[in-house]
């Protein structure tokens, strides 16, 4: 594995949806997620976490050094117990637990390359501590206020023989959002993953390329059609940083290129503009799209 990353990173990420539900609330029948007093539409971290460990798991096949720790029917007291047998430690001696406490948290940074990136709360009944990751995203919140819309379907097929006796199909529901671009806002701190984790140089090229193609793997009808469309990142001279994120966040702006009152319904009704003449000394911009 390459070296740990001695540079501060700040990055910004636009993603839209067309015709889709990007982050469906389970408390609200499935809704798009949406701040109740300005209408703005909200995808979680969680979920934008959820599509780079996606990608990360399907281009790494669970190999040496990329496991996913947190993925579809994981059972976390198992993969703390590899940590338990690699090591030789009896889950149920709480000396020894207290002891190799360090080796734990570092055999699971080392094998599990979400560990090693968001960090992890490990302290269940087989116990491999706490870790603090390195990157941090903020939930993405839309440029605009969304509609979401409750469609209706159809499905022509029943469930079951006593069904048919009465129908031949069965309506449904579906929500969407018929366009929105989201904005949301990461944070890799040098510090952490030089202390903590052990987050790479090689670690950070796999995450541009995740974020890049966080939707590429994940399409349905659900949805819709869903794209990263910009990726900036801002690196640091130093491990510290040389100035503050929300200064850095505030040089791009993402406008309507039109202020009518016609709903946006394509990326290219925006405008994303970067002001690169105040970039603050030490830092630099980078496009990865």
């Amino acid at each position: 594995m390459s070296e740990v990353i001695k540079n501060r990173y700040e990055f910004v990420v636009l993603f839209d949806v067309e015709n889709g539900n990007p982050n469906g609330d389970p408390d609200a029948g499935n809704m798009p997620r949406i701040d109740a007093e300005t209408g703005y539409g909200i995808v979680t971290d969680v979920c934008i976490k959820r599509k780079i460990r996606n990608y990360v798991e399907v281009v790494k096949d669970d190999c040496e050094g990329y496991k996913i720790y947190v993925k579809e029917g994981a059972i976390l007291n198992k993969q703390h117990e590899t940590a338990y047998i690699h090591l030789g430690i009896d889950p149920t001696d709480k000396k020894a637990v207290k002891e190799n406490s360090g080796l734990l948290k570092d055999f699971m940074c080392k094998n599990f390359f979400d560990v090693r990136t968001f960090g992890a709360v490990m302290t269940t009944k087989v116990n491999c501590g706490q870790v603090r990751g390195p990157v941090q995203i903020n939930f993405a919140r839309s440029i605009d206020p969304i509609v979401a819309q409750e469609l209706t379907i159809t499905r022509m097929a029943v469930t079951t023989e006593k069904d048919a006796e009465n129908k031949t199909n069965e309506m449904g529901r579906k929500h969407i959002v018929p366009y929105a671009l989201y904005k949301t806002e990461g944070y890799i701190s040098a510090n952490l993953a030089k202390k903590t984790t052990g987050f790479s140089e090689e670690d950070l090229e796999l995450l541009w390329e995740a974020i890049i193609n966080m939707f590429e793997h994940d399409h349905s009808a659900a949805r819709g059609k869903m794209a990263v469309r910009k990726l900036i990142v801002f690196k640091h001279d130093s491990d510290i940083g040389n100035a503050p994120s929300h200064k850095l966040f505030e040089l791009i702006s993402v406008e309507k290129k039109n202020n009518d009152d016609i709903p946006t319904r394509k990326y290219s009704d925006y405008d994303v503009k970067i002001d690169t003449a105040n970039v603050p000394e030490g830092v630099s911009i980078i496009e990865k799209i």
